[in-house]
């Protein structure tokens, strides 16, 4: 009765749900060595306040983003009442398509979306190269990439504004969360501006956040994780409910709410233990990439030039969609933490086919077809993670 999560979240000790009078956002701008950061309930909700923001700013409306991705980054897109132009991914890669991307920019190009993809670290430097030749604004949705680094400085900091998520699985937590930062003062005060416009107090909310943190705190265990996501995902599996085995059936209903001091107080508690979780990831993954790149025919996604990721989980390309599922046959329901990250490229969602443009995106649709996730979680012990590159030899 154990069960590996797909993705290394930190787990909470008891000591963290004590009182405590933290200041999060201040810690957690001394983590990042930054000036300051903004915590709001999502990286969704982060989303939404910088591009509201934005949006005062122009009359552009089109954001383009990798047609790789959340659909929640879709769909905070549609929330803003902008226009979503999907771009698609190099060949083998989450990275935008360069040529495609200058080609998709124009004079009605507000911002582009760049995706600092599960920890790992896009390329930068043409992203705001061709911003820059069209005063564009470029947001990184860094979620998975909190204590990553590009050219020696926090991932969202290259940028105009860039965003970290605090869901569960993400590494630290408030069971929901997102951290917003920007490099210029007047756009901070701005953002601040705009999510004390948007984004209001609910206790409703908050009420319910804090009983899921109590319940992420008593379950996010091996002995408790066969309860709160084995059970479900072999019961979607079952169905054939991909998108819901991965959690990828979201709607545009997308709340909006500040969080209460209680989270914020159990996050700068647990940020205390951060950098040596991430020092034990990264050791951990150094010598796993190792193992899984000398199986011939995969290839394990790493960082672009100048960036230092962190591992919550290891994406692997297999040669062919059908060496990609028959492995998935074999171990995504086995308990050891192989999974996908999202089911399909965007446009191929049901909920959101109507609402988007069908470009044509090879790479991003081959990418979603030939990629599965293993999990860099301490709890995967040698001996598993043997079996699973055993399998994948296969």
């Amino acid at each position: 009765m154990r069960e590996i999560p797909p993705t290394a979240g930190l787990p909470l000790t008891w000591r963290d749900l004590l009182p405590a009078s933290a200041d999060f956002e201040r810690e957690l701008a001394d983590f990042l060595d930054i000036p300051a950061v903004q915590i709001e309930c999502s990286g969704t909700a982060a989303q939404i306040v910088t591009l509201t923001a934005l949006k005062c700013t122009s009359n552009r409306r089109k954001v383009i983003l990798p047609a790789y991705t959340c659909p929640l980054v879709a769909l905070a897109v549609l929330h803003c009442g902008l226009t979503p132009v999907l771009c698609d991914l190099r060949p083998d890669h989450f990275d935008l398509d360069h040529e495609h991307l200058a080609a998709l920019c124009d004079e009605n190009t507000l911002a582009i979306i760049a995706t600092h993809l599960g920890g790992r670290v896009a390329d930068l430097a043409p992203v705001l190269e061709i911003a820059h030749n069209s005063r564009a604004y470029v947001i990184e949705d860094a979620a998975q990439s909190l204590g990553a680094t590009w050219q020696s400085q926090p991932v969202g900091m290259a940028g105009d504004a860039g965003f970290y998520s605090l869901a569960v699985g993400k590494g630290l937590t408030t069971y929901e969360g997102g951290i917003l930062l920007a490099r210029d003062e007047a756009l901070r005060r701005r953002l601040r501006a705009t999510a004390g416009e948007i984004a209001p107090f609910k206790w409703g909310w908050e009420l319910r956040r804090s009983l899921e943190l109590l319940g992420y705190a008593a379950l996010y265990q091996p002995w408790g994780l066969p309860l709160a996501y084995g059970l479900p995902l072999r019961r979607a599996l079952k169905r054939g409910e991909l998108i819901e085995a991965v959690g990828d059936d979201f709607s545009d209903d997308i709340p909006l709410h500040r969080v209460g001091r209680w989270r914020k107080a159990i996050g700068a508690s647990a940020l205390q233990r951060m950098p040596g979780f991430l020092a034990i990831l990264r050791q951990q993954a150094a010598q796993r990439i190792a193992k899984l790149a000398a199986i011939p025919g995969i290839t394990v996604i790493t960082d672009a030039p100048d960036g230092q990721g962190v591992w919550p989980f290891f994406m692997v390309l297999m040669p062919t969609p059908k060496a990609r599922d028959a492995a998935l046959g074999r171990l995504w329901a086995a308990g050891l933490g192989v999974s996908r990250l999202y089911i399909h490229a965007l446009p191929d969602y049901p909920y959101l086919a109507a609402k988007l443009a069908q470009p044509e995106i090879p790479n991003a649709r081959d990418f979603a077809a030939r990629m599965l996730t293993i999990s860099n979680s301490p709890w995967l012990g040698d001996k598993d993670f043997a079996n699973i590159c055993s399998e994948l030899r296969r």
